[in-house]
């Protein structure tokens, strides 16, 4: 099974996603609405809703902002999240196969977009914008605990012998995202006739005790995916190695922002 084709696996752990994964930072929402301002003449849909980690800023402009999401599961939880909001709906489905009536103004994605074909995506975006329309996309990169190398080795060690021999993958390293990749992932946009492109990073850091990283870990897509007798043994090896370094382990985030204008 490819790691592209698992958007279906989010959708069975919907309650563990919405409480688990992270928000964004407030700065990264600030730099949003000063490139963009919205309110509540506005017209705004979400791409990839998930759990609503990135919803509530939007949402409190009082703009008119409809949600996407693959799996019906996230849409009920969200229509329950923010039912107080009038201005608020889910659609279940593929973005790409949706048919959307009418121009808006702002169009968002928050760590979803790399499931659609880029090509698709892009198109699809540009032409539901008005003129002067923004195509705003950010994603959060975690990476391991910098401050215990011993665990990391440790870690390496597992995820070889149950995550990459099971996805049949030459196991690597992990590695933090960079300015550079941040930088080719805005520059995107300007093939599909964007301009005004800008990009920005924001850090922050999270400290899970082992049994929450463990629930945290049953959360991503490609762990979600392995089979479940391989899957628990896997993340029992993980939960002993951190309770062996401390009971605990800090995840570095890298949230990057990119923004385009029609």
């Amino acid at each position: 099974m490819s790691i592209s084709s698992l958007n279906w696996t989010f959708d069975t752990v919907a309650n563990t996603y919405e409480k688990l994964r992270p928000g964004y930072v407030d700065e990264l929402y600030q730099n949003i609405f000063e490139y963009k301002p919205i309110n509540n003449t506005s017209n705004v849909v979400e791409v990839g809703i998930g759990g609503g980690q990135a919803t509530l800023p939007f949402l409190q402009t009082g703009c008119n902002l409809t949600a996407v999401d693959y799996g019906e599961n996230f849409c009920e939880i969200c229509r329950e999240k923010f039912k107080d909001y009038p201005n608020f709906s889910a659609l279940s489905g593929k973005f790409e196969d949706i048919d959307f009536n009418g121009k808006y103004d702002l169009i968002y994605s928050a760590s979803a977009f790399h499931w659609i074909p880029e090509e698709i995506g892009y198109k699809k975006v540009y032409n539901m914008l008005k003129n002067g329309g923004v195509f705003v996309r950010f994603a959060n990169h975690p990476y391991r605990d910098k401050g215990k190398s011993e665990l990391s080795a440790e870690m390496d060690g597992i995820y070889a012998e149950y995550y990459y021999k099971y996805h049949n993958k030459e196991p690597k390293p992990p590695v933090e995202y960079t300015e550079q990749q941040a930088h080719d992932r805005a520059l995107i946009a300007e093939k599909y006739g964007f301009t005004d492109i800008k990009y920005k990073l924001f850090h922050r850091t999270r400290t899970f005790s082992a049994k929450e990283y463990i629930m945290l870990l049953g959360t991503y897509s490609d762990h979600i995916a392995i089979e479940e007798t391989i899957r628990n043994e896997f993340f029992s090896k993980i939960e002993e190695s951190i309770n062996r370094h401390g009971e605990e382990i800090t995840i570095y985030d890298t949230i990057d922002l990119q923004l385009a204008r029609k």
